[in-house]
């Protein structure tokens, strides 16, 4: 039997009222939390959302913090605390969680590298810090702790289950009776809807990644003494994800009518001979194809046949088939939360038998179809109340406390515990986490007893073995490893990003005549925002002037301000200065100002300290206001004069844009260009004087021979191919999952350099990868 998915969609829960925001929700934002109590309370909101503001002052997130993230994604807020740095709107809607690694890169990687990232800063608005990593960076964020290994987690209990667990039990409460109610039901009822068979990712005809998939055939009418049978298929690990290597179809009676070995298409890499039972001895000699199945298989049911299967859509994905009749026992023995239980669990509570025994090799398929079909048949005789009288949950449960050799405990305390991992919170809804790494780098988490762990020989392979394994596991770590800047390189990287930044946000403008008014020249140029220096450049045959803006918004707002303007009779010109760092500066300005974390933002200069009392005075005025962050003094701790407002949409903040710069308020302002954590960042660099002009910044000579032998190991070449093929996978992920993007930052004898994360989820935004 293919290694069962325990736990996949999560059944909706009573939406509560909203806790207090964190102290150090910055600016505005606390105005706006009882919008966001009202938000999360109305019943129309069915997308799981992430919020605009991250509750950090520096922009900085732990890997403590990530952890509390991922928790929460999993488990919800009945079980564990919510985030501290951010908000998960409706986290029950959540189908998946995703978190792509991308070891040996860092947050001067992708500024270094914007450009080339394009497919990435556009699809996620969420972008936040992350310290310089430890030396196990995954077991960090899974929240892994030394006294708590692999083997501390739960093992399967072997042996009798109790006759009678003592709880008390409430037959209205229990999942089953909320889903069938309490009388007998026929099998039409029992039937997944085509709505519930895509929300549980059975293939459908239509779906894309079903478009080479055969349909069965079976379109008669269904009644409830439609013929049933039971199927159950064993897969192995090839080149291409995991293929068909035995199949067993039981008829009502127990007869098995058709039980094959399959030989796969592909390389096999596992035969996954602990749950398939297929050795390469068994599988040498077969000559049966998945095609033959498939041709058998279709002659063999009859019009209205029904597909009995536990976790059935992994079977129908195995043998590449759709059929629209089917019946899923994991889901048909409704547990709490949305977990499900296991077949031998199920096979031993309900029919006292025991199967996938621990002296057996693996699985047996035909047994297993027999036992799935039998469980189908006991549910349909005894109806719902007699299942819910034998209290499942309360044996599930006792079974896992034996199973750990543990004294009853409060499942709420420990996952509400801090040192609870990512992995526990899996293991207590009945899920696993799925790794996929390379070999070389797999580190701590590769040997946790929770973790289903996939190695690869390349970064080609573990993208590959992603496409496939990523929509079987509801939760996943996808790590690609890269080779980290050299110390050379990494420190010849950080002066280009201060230099670059320097320039591009520095600005000259003239001719001026020698007799203009210096004074009113100085007070012009400032009123676009705060000035790091000014100075006369005499070289030239009029005067020019050299202003150096403290931010990118402030020079890029003189230009398209002046440029072009009459200064006492005489034309001036206001450009940034062109070198071969700023050559591109045009093409990197619109990126930004299309930067996903961008939409909704603006800069406004010429703010009073009383500004953001102002603003809130006039909340009809500046509908979708998420948040106003004013920046402070480094030294002096006083607000500066400029601000960022963030609105939910391109429009709402348009409109405000339009409203602050006009007659009434007299404010400079514009789209904002720098996102807020790359704004914190640079504010942090050591600042960097002008290179005289005429100075060149040469790539050392093995840089310059890679872009021009375009060696795809090159960074700039890596960062291009590896932000486009991740895009795409990030394309082709399930509607509502959320989504990480980790580059983690480096640590070494020579320096650390900070991380980056990206993070949205899927179809939440309006912005989607485009151009792919």
């Amino acid at each position: 039997m293919e290694p069962e998915r325990e736990g996949t969609e999560r059944h909706p829960r009573k939406v509560r009222k909203r806790r207090q925001a964190p102290n150090k929700l910055v600016g505005a934002a606390e105005a706006m939390k009882a919008s966001w109590d009202l938000e999360e309370s109305q019943p129309e909101a069915k997308k799981a959302r992430l919020s605009t503001i991250l509750f950090t002052d520096n922009c900085e997130v732990t890997h403590d913090q990530l952890c509390e993230l991922l928790k929460y994604a999993v488990l919800g807020k009945s079980n564990v605390p919510k985030p501290s740095w951010c908000q998960l709107f409706h986290q029950n809607h959540l189908n998946n969680v995703v978190v792509f690694v991308l070891q040996g890169m860092s947050q001067l990687h992708f500024y270094r590298f914007y450009l080339e990232f394009g497919c990435l800063r556009k699809a996620f608005r969420h972008k936040f810090r992350l310290p310089p990593p430890s030396s196990d960076f995954l077991a960090d964020i899974v929240g892994l702790q030394t006294k708590q290994r692999a083997g501390d987690l739960p093992k399967t209990m072997e042996g009798p289950l109790p006759s009678n667990a003592k709880a008390t039990i409430n037959l209205q409460n229990d999942p089953i009776i909320q889903k069938y109610g309490c009388k007998k039901v026929g099998l039409t009822r029992c039937l997944l809807t085509k709505e519930e068979m895509r929300t549980f990712h059975f293939p459908l005809q239509g779906f894309p990644e079903c478009e080479n998939f055969l349909l069965t055939k079976c379109n008669g009418s269904i009644a409830d003494n439609s013929p049933l049978f039971g199927l159950d298929c064993e897969m192995c690990l090839t080149s291409k994800g995991r293929e068909l290597t035995r199949i067993s179809l039981v008829a009502e009676g127990g007869c098995c009518v058709m039980d094959e070995l399959v030989k796969p298409e592909n390389k096999i890499l596992d035969y996954l001979t602990s749950f398939s039972g297929i050795t390469k001895k068994i599988l040498n000699p077969v000559t049966t194809k998945l095609k033959d199945v498939q041709r058998q298989l279709k002659a063999l049911l009859p019009p209205d046949a029904v597909l009995v299967g536990h976790s059935l859509d992994l079977d129908l994905r195995a043998l590449k088939m759709i059929h629209p009749y089917v019946i899923d026992t994991s889901l048909l023995y409704v547990r709490e939360q949305g977990r499900r239980f296991k077949l031998k669990f199920l096979a031993k509570a309900i029919l006292g038998k025991d199967i996938q025994c621990p002296d057996r090799l693996g699985h047996d398929a035909t047994e297993d179809a027999r036992i799935i079909l039998e469980l189908a048949q006991y549910f349909l005789k005894y109806g719902p109340k007699k299942i819910a009288e034998l209290n499942l949950e309360a044996l599930a449960n006792h079974q896992e406390i034996q199973a750990a050799g543990q004294e009853p405990r409060n499942t709420t305390e420990i996952l509400q515990h801090p040192n609870t991992s990512v992995l526990e919170c899996l293991d207590s809804v009945g899920q696993k986490l799925l790794f996929l790494t390379r070999e070389t780098d797999a580190g701590e988490l590769a040997s946790s007893r929770n973790c289903q762990t996939i190695k690869c020989l390349s970064n080609k392979e573990v993208l590959e073995q992603a496409r496939v394994e990523i929509p079987l596991f509801p939760f996943s770590i996808v790590q690609f490893s890269f080779k980290a800047f050299s110390p050379i390189l990494t420190e010849e990287m950080n002066k280009r990003m201060r230099i670059k930044w320097t320039e591009i946000s520095t600005v000259y403008a003239g001719p001026f005549s020698k007799n203009c008014n210096l004074r009113a020249l100085k007070r012009l140029f400032k009123s676009f925002g705060p000035v790091q220096s000014m100075t006369f450049v005499l070289e030239t045959r009029q005067p020019h002037l050299c202003i150096q803006y403290e931010v990118l918004e402030a020079a890029q707002l003189a230009i398209e301000s002046l440029d072009g303007i009459l200064v006492d009779g005489t034309c001036i010109k206001v450009q940034r200065p062109v070198t071969e760092l700023t050559l591109d500066c045009e093409t990197l300005v619109n990126e930004l100002e299309g930067d996903s974390e961008n939409q909704g933002s603006i800069y406004l200069f010429g703010v009073s300290e009383t500004f953001k009392e102002q603003l809130l005075q006039e909340p009809r005025l500046f509908l979708g206001l998420e948040a106003v962050i004013l920046p402070k003094d480094l030294k002096n701790g006083k607000q500066k004069k400029y601000c960022f407002l963030k609105f939910k949409s391109f429009g709402s903040a348009q409109r405000a844009l339009n409203i602050l710069t006009g007659k009434d308020w007299k404010l400079k302002g514009r789209h904002a260009l720098t996102p807020r954590h790359l704004h914190a960042w640079l504010r942090g660099l050591p600042p960097e004087s002008r290179r005289p002009a005429g100075l060149r910044v040469v790539p050392p000579p093995f840089e310059q021979e890679a872009l021009q032998t375009l060696k795809l190991d090159h960074p700039k070449i890596a960062a291009w191919r590896w932000g486009r093929k991740i895009g795409k996978l990030y394309n082709s992920l399930c509607p509502g999952t959320l989504c990480l993007i980790l580059l983690p930052g480096t640590k070494s004898t020579h320096g650390s350099l900070s991380g980056l994360g990206l993070m949205g989820i899927k179809e939440e935004e309006e912005s989607t990868i485009s151009g792919l």
